[in-house]
Order: structure tokens, then C-alpha cells, then sequence
């Protein structure tokens, strides 16, 4: 089985393009190959060695979605430290929260400039990213450490919106990229398009490692478009960005699903992806089982899946032998599921994360046999195939004792004409109230999104799950920051709370 080290020091990857980013007029900004991001890698350990940070260091990345990122990554890595990857988007109070044990950060030029904003620019706190092609002779890689150790630190959400770091074992990785490789065709990852950002495990394992296995490239953004998720970001781009980049795969946040099954409403498709069919992932929120069938009536299959980093990713995924649109898929071969009384859903597997940075009332336990009790409903049906319905603390109970799962029913709003994201309301109750968030562009007229949004209910939920009262808000940068975590989540109480007259 090929090792991410394997292929980077691979004679005949050595010229072959690893990381291609593209301009803003969808030609080609900058090509880097294997070989490159070798030396570049060595050279990255070899500035840490000079700062006297030894393996075993917790190192922060701070940096855009660009071919540093992947260097500073695979060296981190390779060079056995403990790698703390940090949205750009997180506030100073996040940031500095899950730096608080990091010795040094490698920066580029965008994360230099967030670290001096967030105020963690101390002196020799930073090494830079770029300008490391010629350090000096880079320090001999060091030896595989005996036993499992900590990798990586990726934030999940807090209670307070500061995130807690899981800590993801060495081990765990392996296991996933390669139970993940074992049910993909060959090819998929030859040319995987990035459209969300890298300090997403899920990301560094779909754009950087799967396609490394395979000696294939990632193709980056240009630097100054804003990743989808992020402020600034319209979902819609992305069927330009799959007409310009010619992907073979990508993973879709299901905003983005959203806009290329409105696409296809529209027929905005024709011609635009002829001879294109990329290899499409989507997960995180739950996608509309009617847009899944109508996008693979055009060609276009959305393979649906469920993960967390509690357990280092992906759980359950929707194959081409196995896809049923409007579940999340069967396990993946090397993971175990079941339900418990309650109907929530527990996961065993060989990948489980290592504990977290801090506890606190959203962190997700490991019982005595080995079970992580992920906090979410689910059904399994006969042939293994797992639906998720929704959080437990989340499932709202109305003043009539009706339990509605918010996250399906956002699921089927975001599909209505003009919605961009949706969060639902109804504990205790009568109704449920809808929040519906527009583009910042978009000046919608709020009456008549509001009759469209209440005739796409009527037609696609019912009674008990459709909306009486909508609320129309536009997007933004301000407002994405204060009611939505830099992973997507809505803080439902905060919106509830400011948003939502009583």
C-alpha cells in the first residue's frame, strides 16, 4: 500500500504536478511538482530544526488555500510534529484558543497578516512559509517513531464558539485515506478541484493525500476567490469553477449542491460541463434526496456521506456499487455501526480520535466497549445503509408534542429558489419559524421569497415540518461571522435569540 511519504519521494512522481493554481481568468497562475514540494517540505523542516523546535512540537499552519499550504503540511507530517491547522476566518479569541499550545506557526504571507491581527505575532513566533527554497542542506528525514502518536489537532465546535481541538493519531489517518482509496474508482483523484478551505480534515485527506496516493494533482483556487463557506463565497460560482478547472473529483459543501441542481432546473448546464463528469462528494449538512436523483438524471452523481473528526472523518459514504440519495451510505469497511435505545448513532472503529484539547457539554464520548455516541439520530435500514436525522439536542418538540428534526427540514429549504442557507425554530411552539439567509447581492423582495418559500413547503414537507412563520435575512461577512461557526453550523440560539421576534 502506497504511503503519502511513499509517492512524494517516488522517482516517478518527481516531475509530475502536484499542486496547480489557477488565475483568476481560470488559466494556470502556478505549477509546483513532487519533487518541488519535496524540497520545499525539507527545507520547512529544516528552518523549524534552526528555531530549535524538534518532532513532537505542536506546530500551528496558518495559511490560504495555496502550494505553501501543502508544503508546510507534508513537512509537519513527514517530520513527525504535531500540526495545528487555523481557519483564516477564525476571530482572535479562536484562534488563540487553539494556538495556546503550539511553539511556533508556519505562516504565509495571509497568515502572517491574521496573526499580527489576532495579536499572536510575538517575536519568533512565525516562521514563513515562502522563501524557504534555499535554507541550507535539508536535516535527514527522521525515522518513523515506534508506536502511535498525535499527528494533527483540527477544531470542532465549542459551546461558547471557541472551538476544542481533536487530536488525530497517525494511525487513524492511514487507515482512513486507505479504506477510503479501496472504494473509489481508480482515476477519481487524478485532478481533484479544492473549493473549500485545507484546515478541513476532510479536505487534506480528499485534495492532498488521496490524490497523492495516486500520483495525481490538486488544483487550487485563485488566491483572491473566497472558498465556498466562507464570506464573500456564492455557491453558485462553483459550476463556472468545474467548467474552467475540468476536475475529476471534488467534495461539495450542500449549498453547492444546491446551486448545480438549480442549475440543471434552469438548464444554465447545458454545455458547460460537456465531456465534464467529475467524481462528486458532498457531506456535512443533509443534501435534498430530490436534487441527488435530478443531478444524476444529468449526469451528475452526488455520492452523499457522513463523517466527524472524532473519528478522523468519514463514517459512512455513498459508493457508485452502493448509492442510495437520501442516506449517507453503508460504513466504511473499516468502521462499525449500530444505534443505541435512544436512536443515536455509535460508531467502533480503528480511526477514533485521541481525547480532545478541552472538554465541555458538545464533547462526544467513547463508552467502556468503544463506542463513540456521535450525538446524532439515525435510522439503518435493512441493507446497511445509514439516514441521518438530525442532532439529538437539536430535535425540536412543539407545544403540540410533535418532534421535528431542524436539519432535514433546512436541508429541503436550502433547495427553494433565492435561499442560500436556512435555520429552523419550533421548541415549544406551535409552529416552526424559518430563517432563511439570502445572497448579500441577491435584494431579494422579501414578500415574494416568502410566498415562493411557503409553495416549496407545501410541495415538499409536510404539514408538521413546514414553516407558518419565514424570516428573511441577507448574508454577509458581519453576519456570517456572529450566527454561523467557521465550519457552516448556525448558532441557533444566538439567531434565535436576535433574529426571531418574539
Amino acid at each position: 500500500m502506497r504511503t503519502v511519504r511513499d509517492s512524494l519521494f517516488a522517482a516517478q512522481y518527481q516531475d509530475r504536478v502536484l499542486v496547480e493554481q489557477l488565475a483568476e481568468d481560470g488559466t494556470v497562475a502556478e505549477t509546483v511538482t513532487y519533487g518541488q514540494v519535496r524540497a520545499w517540505s525539507d527545507h520547512i523542516r529544516n528552518a523549524l530544526a534552526n528555531r530549535s523546535t524538534a518532532p513532537g512540537a505542536v506546530v500551528g499552519l496558518i495559511a490560504g488555500n495555496t502550494p505553501a499550504w501543502v508544503a508546510a503540511d507534508l513537512a509537519l507530517l513527514l517530520g513527525h510534529f504535531v500540526e495545528v491547522p487555523v481557519p483564516l476566518a477564525f476571530s482572535a479569541e479562536q484562534a488563540a484558543s487553539l494556538l495556546g499550545e503550539a511553539e511556533i506557526c508556519l505562516a504565509d504571507e495571509a497568515g502572517a497578516r491574521k496573526l499580527a491581527e489576532w495579536g499572536l505575532a510575538g517575536a519568533g513566533t512565525i516562521v514563513p512559509i515562502e522563501g524557504l527554497a534555499e535554507n541550507g542542506p535539508a536535516p535527514r528525514l527522521p525515522d518513523e517513531p515506534a508506536g502511535d502518536r498525535i499527528v494533527k489537532i483540527i477544531h470542532t465546535s465549542g459551546t461558547t464558539g471557541v472551538p476544542k481541538g481533536v487530536k488525530i493519531r497517525r494511525d487513524a489517518l492511514d487507515i482512513l485515506v486507505g479504506s477510503l482509496d479501496s472504494v473509489t474508482p481508480e482515476g477519481t483523484f487524478d485532478r481533484y478541484l479544492s473549493l473549500v478551505p485545507l484546515s478541513l480534515l476532510i479536505e487534506q485527506v480528499a485534495a492532498i493525500y488521496l490524490p497523492m496516493r495516486a500520483g495525481g494533482r490538486v488544483v487550487l483556487m485563485p488566491d483572491s476567490t473566497p472558498l465556498l463557506g466562507t464570506a464573500g463565497s456564492r455557491a453558485g460560482d462553483v459550476v463556472s469553477w468545474l467548467s474552467t478547472a475540468r476536475p475529476s473529483a471534488t467534495v461539495l459543501p450542500p449549498a453547492a449542491v444546491s446551486a448545480l441542481s438549480k442549475a440543471v432546473s434552469e438548464g444554465d448546464l447545458d454545455g458547460v460541463l460537456s465531456g465534464t463528469r467529475p467524481f462528486l462528494m458532498a457531506g456535512g449538512a443533509p443534501v435534498n434526496d430530490e436534487e441527488l436523483h435530478r443531478l444524476d438524471a444529468a449526469g451528475l452523481r452526488v455520492h452523499e456521506g457522513y463523517g466527524l473528526s472524532e473519528n478522523s472523518s468519514v463514517v459512512a459514504w455513498n459508493t457508485p456499487d452502493d448509492w442510495r440519495p437520501g442516506t449517507v451510505g453503508k460504513p466504511l469497511p473499516h468502521c462499525t455501526v449500530r444505534l443505541s435505545a435512544a436512536g443515536e448513532l455509535l460508531v467502533k472503529s480503528p480511526t477514533l480520535f485521541a481525547g480532545y484539547t478541552v472538554e465541555d457539554p458538545t464533547s462526544r464520548p467513547v463508552d467502556a466497549d468503544g463506542w463513540l455516541h456521535t450525538g446524532d439520530r439515525a435510522e439503518i435500514d435493512a441493507d446497511g445503509f445509514v439516514r441521518i436525522l438530525g442532532r439529538l439536542k437539536n430535535v425540536i418538540i412543539t407545544s403540540h408534542g410533535r418532534n421535528v428534526s431542524p436539519e432535514w427540514v433546512e436541508g429541503r429549504l436550502r433547495g427553494c429558489p433565492g435561499v442560500l442557507d436556512a435555520v429552523v425554530f419550533g421548541d415549544g411552539l406551535e409552529h416552526l419559524v424559518a430563517v432563511l439567509v439570502t445572497h448579500p447581492d441577491a435584494e431579494p423582495d422579501e414578500e415574494e421569497l416568502r410566498r415562493q418559500a411557503h409553495a416549496f413547503a407545501a410541495r415538499q414537507l409536510s404539514e408538521v415540518d413546514r414553516p407558518e412563520r419565514i424570516i428573511v435575512v441577507p448574508d454577509g461577512k458581519a453576519f456570517r461571522a456572529r450566527y454561523f461557526t467557521v465550519t457552516g453550523r448556525p448558532r441557533r440560539e444566538q439567531i434565535f435569540k436576535e433574529l426571531v421576534p418574539s
